[in-house]
């Protein structure tokens, strides 16, 4: 069962992490066009940030802190 849990959230933490990478890679590609007065990229990405990318990042070091914590309780059921 904890190995089930720690695989699944392994996976979901993994595709978290893609999603904060693609976030980061738009955020910077926005700012860029934005300083040569494209904004529409910088628009879309702001408006995404509060509902996608901030609770993306939270959930990737809720997860992370969640993981460790699962496996330091497993290491001291174990000895």
């Amino acid at each position: 069962m904890k190995e089930n849990l720690l695989t699944w959230l392994d996976r979901f933490l993994v595709a978290d992490v893609f999603l904060v990478i693609i976030g980061f890679v738009w955020f910077i590609i926005a700012l860029i066009l934005k300083s040569l007065d494209v904004s529409l990229p910088w628009e879309i990405w702001y408006q995404l940030w509060q509902p996608v990318f901030n609770p993306a990042i939270d959930i990737l070091f809720i997860g992370a802190l969640l993981s460790w914590i699962i496996k330091k309780i497993g290491q001291k059921l174990n000895t």
